[in-house]
């Protein structure tokens, strides 16, 4: 994936959203062996909350820090946001604003367990819609360093998995497609907590596919992008609106799930299509193949109706 698409004549344009967007990714590629490698010794939990009331970890200060330098330095990204702040930083006066959860999953550190880096680039202020989305991708820190992403209108893009080297470089492992055989599901929240909706959509999938839950929305979406399947963080009794960000999570996870020819949903519609509120807001997640999420709206619709 190239953000010139071939064209000399677009490099180096900071104009082009697309141009920036390809640097926003690599930026990410390049801070993913800095993050990783700062991971054993930021193990511990600070005294403090982020603005979702989370603990937060010495690992995910550090990655957050790191990429809003790697990623403010770009020109044409003038807004930097995060997980772990309050608010959005000004950082020059590009058109692209730039949304991150620096280290998704960073509870599953002291487990050692995978996590990773979530990043989305929108061509429009913050909080902006799906639909304004240039590109989107993750870095999965597994047993190896990988990249999924995506670059373009979410209508047009078409996603990649990357092999992130040790200097932080891509190399292109070829175009993600959900397969059309699905085989697991993951769904996130306390099970006396989920909805008798959402539930009784449990009960038919579980009798259909295999259980793969990690506890980091990326290490499991990856999973679901490698098998097929669904991914869910649903709305709650407990939390109506759900748990993840529909900056940060939310959308980039759609971008990516519909560019490799699944479906997302927040119980009605595309993710894509949720109105933004708030850079912290909250929303209900569902993504995987078109035909589970079809089943899982109608599902919702069917107990809500009767």
């Amino acid at each position: 994936m190239d953000g010139s698409d071939g064209d000399p004549d677009r490099a180096g344009d900071i104009d082009d959203p697309i141009v920036v967007a390809e640097a926003v990714l690599d930026a990410a590629a390049a801070a993913a062996p800095e993050i990783r490698a700062g991971l054993p010794g930021r193990r511990r939990y600070l005294d403090d909350e982020n603005p979702s009331g989370e603990d937060v970890l010495a690992a995910d200060v550090y990655a957050d820090g790191l990429l809003e330098e790697m990623v403010g330095d770009i020109d044409g990204v003038g807004t930097y946001a995060s997980e772990e702040r309050e608010s959005a930083v000004d950082t020059g006066d590009g058109a692209v604003s730039v949304a991150v959860d620096p280290l998704d999953g960073s509870s599953n550190l002291e487990s050692n367990n995978p996590m990773g880096t979530v990043i989305a680039a929108y061509d429009a202020p913050l909080p902006a819609s799906g639909r304004d989305l240039v590109a989107a991708g993750f870095v999965l820190y597994g047993p190896v360093t990988t990249m999924v992403a995506g670059v373009g209108a979410p209508a047009d893009a078409t996603i990649h998995e990357f092999l992130v080297t040790e200097e932080g470089d891509r190399e292109d492992l070829g175009r993600i497609d959900l397969p059309e055989n699905p085989t697991v599901y993951g769904f996130g929240g306390r099970v006396p907590d989920w909805p008798d909706d959402f539930a009784a959509y449990v009960d038919e999938i579980e009798d259909e596919l295999k259980l793969r839950y990690g506890g980091a929305m990326i290490a499991d979406v990856s999973q679901v992008l490698s098998y097929g399947g669904v991914f869910a963080y649903p709305a709650l009794e407990s939390a109506p609106d759900g748990k993840l960000r529909l900056q940060f999570e939310g959308n980039p996870v759609a971008y990516l799930v519909e560019g490799a020819g699944g479906r997302s949903s927040d119980g009605a519609r595309s993710l894509l299509d949720v109105g933004a509120t708030g850079i912290h807001q909250r929303v209900p997640v569902h993504v995987g193949n078109t035909e589970l999420i079809d089943r899982l709206e109608a599902a919702l619709s069917e107990v809500r109706n009767r």
